[in-house]
């Protein structure tokens, strides 16, 4: 994506089945789940790098026995930094005591970060917040091994305020309001709720409080506490957690917003924000791995069993689209596909605006993740030039000779490698007029490929904000010299903020919103911009399930042709000589080429939960009133 823009975490639980010494005799190492761990978070940290936390439990530890840690890094390689860490602690303690070597017992009783039990988060850090108190995991406290909470997520909830407002009638005094303290003190309080209503019952049976402490692990109603917690969460989630006696979960949203998949067998439970990370890290084939289901949560005992629960009643199911464009691994088989056909599905409207003209056109991408669509996009494209091929063939088939059919059968798509991304540039020096010229060359173009009567076609993921296709991608093509500069992103236009994990907050920042605007302005009814205005303030007090987006009426004058016509006027400045043209991903192929992420609200505006209204209303007062501050 050639804006950059930060987005959901990612997260990774395994769970070991077997006692330490069976990972020590099948795999030479007591310290498998580390290892793993490792390479889970290794395998996602493209879905975060300002941040990564890493927990562990043992089980079954005599008391007196230290069986929770936890290490956070915001080191600029964090999860190298943690494992680092880890692994300096382990060979030291190895090398004082060599007696620990070939005792496991010894092993685990010894070392920290040796257990059965591992949580580990990566992250982005949104809006500045990016101090070691703000990585996951989280951890609550408490000298009852049931109460010590450990949580981790990937998410972001819409009614942070209701929540923490909940929590302070409930008696509680929460130390901030930040979702992930809010969610954690909200499953703390039920976890405390149940284990003491469990010590009653227990107690009234005859046993003392030493005597009820196993009996409460093994009674305690995980799935129980998640329902009571989770009743009034508006956002998108993948929440997992660790009790400190060993039971453990993984709850997704009831409308699938953000991923988690899982992977069981006789040896260990394993739990990810993607697919082909515990394909990759375990060895297995696509179909061994599970989608978990909205609003259900992959709960682990500590006695070992497993089970899949509804706690939430799912919704329709509206998984994150940017999931399948950007954020995932393209190695993912479906994903693959999915972008593949992203790219496929843009070729009509491309040669449109090419007028057929695949001799004279040069198509490539924007570094790098845009790759796979640019792959789909050549395709279709190759399939129009044999077209065009066939007919030159059948036209001319009287007086075809041998020459002219190896004339038309030499024919090739041309397609080059033109966008090349520099060394990341720091823009050091804050004159706005030093730091645009410094974004202007973030990218550098390959020279002496394209002729002056060339189009250029070059597929991006998405286009946000448009600010560096405008400052440099479009200038640094237009060195080239091409007749015109056609920018196709493969997701539709983005015109509405995100508030389910990714950093898209401002209205104003959307290159979209922003073209209607001007449009507006063109056909002098800038009045609609306060008349919306005024809508959103009568909402303001109404409850989430009452409130409409009706920031949809700043978009609903213009077709996505017009609005598309603008964006490509306010991202080519006089200084471009060559036309330019931007051609967006309708929503309907959209859907086509990803029919199980149907999630589509920073396009279309339709929100899944109700949270999402109340946010989009808040972005347009805040930009109408030139408020800067997040609508969430």
């Amino acid at each position: 994506m050639s804006d950059a823009i930060k987005h959901e975490c990612g997260i990774a639980q395994v769970r070991l089945l077997k006692p330490l010494e069976y990972y020590k005799e099948k795999y030479g190492t007591a310290f498998y789940g580390v290892n793993k761990m490792y390479l889970l978070m290794e395998k996602q940290h493209n879905r975060g790098q300002d941040g990564a936390g890493f927990a562990s439990i043992k089980l079954n530890v005599q008391p007196g026995e230290r069986y929770i840690s936890r290490i956070r890094s915001n080191q600029s390689q964090p999860i190298q930094d943690i494992f680092e860490q880890i692994n300096q602690r382990i060979n030291d303690e190895m090398k004082e005591h060599p007696e620990y070597a070939d005792d496991v017992a010894l092993q685990k009783r010894k070392i920290p970060y040796l257990g059965e039990l591992f949580l580990g988060h990566v992250r982005y850090g949104t809006f500045g917040k990016n101090s070691i108190e703000s990585v996951h995991p989280f951890l609550r406290q408490n000298n009852w091994m049931h109460r010590n909470l450990i949580v981790a997520g990937n998410f972001n909830m819409t009614n942070v305020n209701q929540l923490f407002n909940n929590l302070v009638e409930l008696g509680q005094h929460p130390k901030e309001k930040a979702d992930t303290v809010t969610i954690m003190e909200k499953i703390g309080h039920f976890l405390d709720s149940e284990v003491r209503k469990l010590y009653k019952k227990l107690k009234k049976e005859g046993y003392t409080k030493q005597q009820a402490s196993p009996h409460i692990a093994e009674q305690l109603n995980v799935a129980k506490i998640l329902k009571k917690s989770s009743k009034d969460w508006d956002g998108g989630y993948a929440m997992a957690g660790l009790m400190g006696h060993g039971d453990s979960f993984v709850l997704r949203d009831p409308s699938g917003i953000r991923p988690c998949y899982y992977y069981k067998d006789d040896e260990v439970v394993v739990v990810a924000s993607e697919r082909p990370v515990i394909q990759t890290v375990f060895n297995l084939n696509f179909e061994d791995i599970k989608e978990l289901d909205p609003g259900h949560a992959i709960i682990t005992k500590k006695n070992g069993n497993v089970s899949i629960t509804k706690i939430i009643e799912p919704l329709e199911r509206k998984a994150c689209s940017f999931e399948r464009n950007y954020f995932s691994r393209g190695s993912d088989a479906e994903i693959y596909k999915e972008r593949k056909m992203l790219g496929r599905l843009l070729m009509p409207e491309v040669l449109k605006a090419i007028n057929y003209d695949t001799i004279n056109t040069v198509f490539s991408f924007i570094p790098n993740t845009a790759e796979t669509s640019f792959y789909g996009m050549v395709e279709a494209a190759q399939d129009e030039l044999s077209r065009q091929k066939n007919e030159a063939i059948l036209a001319e088939k009287d007086t075809l000779t041998d020459e002219r059919l190896q004339e038309i059968l030499a024919h090739r798509l041309r397609t080059e490698k033109i966008a090349i991304k520099d060394v990341k540039l720091r823009t050091f020096i804050t004159e706005d007029s030093s730091r645009d010229d410094l974004v202007a060359h973030v990218y550098d173009v390959t020279y002496g490929v394209i002729k002056k009567e060339d189009n250029l076609v070059i597929i991006d993921d998405s286009i946000v904000r448009g600010t560096t296709l405008k400052k440099s991608i479009i200038k640094m093509m237009d060195r080239l010299n091409p007749k015109q500069i056609v920018v196709v992103s493969s997701a539709p236009q983005i015109r509405y903020p995100d508030c389910y994990g990714i950093d898209m907050a401002r209205l104003e920042d959307l290159v979209a919103f922003r073209a209607a605007l001007e449009l507006l302005k063109d056909d002098n009814n800038y009045k609609l911009v306060e008349e919306v205005y005024e809508k959103c303030k009568q909402q303001v007090n109404l409850k989430d399930k009452d409130v409409q987006n009706f920031v949809k009426e700043i978009y609903e004058p213009f077709t996505d042709e017009q609005i598309s016509a603008k964006i490509s006027e306010l991202l080519s400045e006089p200084t471009v000589e060559a036309s330019v043209k931007v051609i967006y991903q309708s929503v309907d192929n959209l859907h086509k080429a990803c029919p199980k992420n149907l999630g589509d609200w920073y396009f279309t505006g339709d929100y899944p939960t109700p949270g999402g209204n109340r946010v989009v209303n808040r972005a347009y007062i805040n930009f109408f009133e030139g408020n800067k501050d997040r609508a969430y």
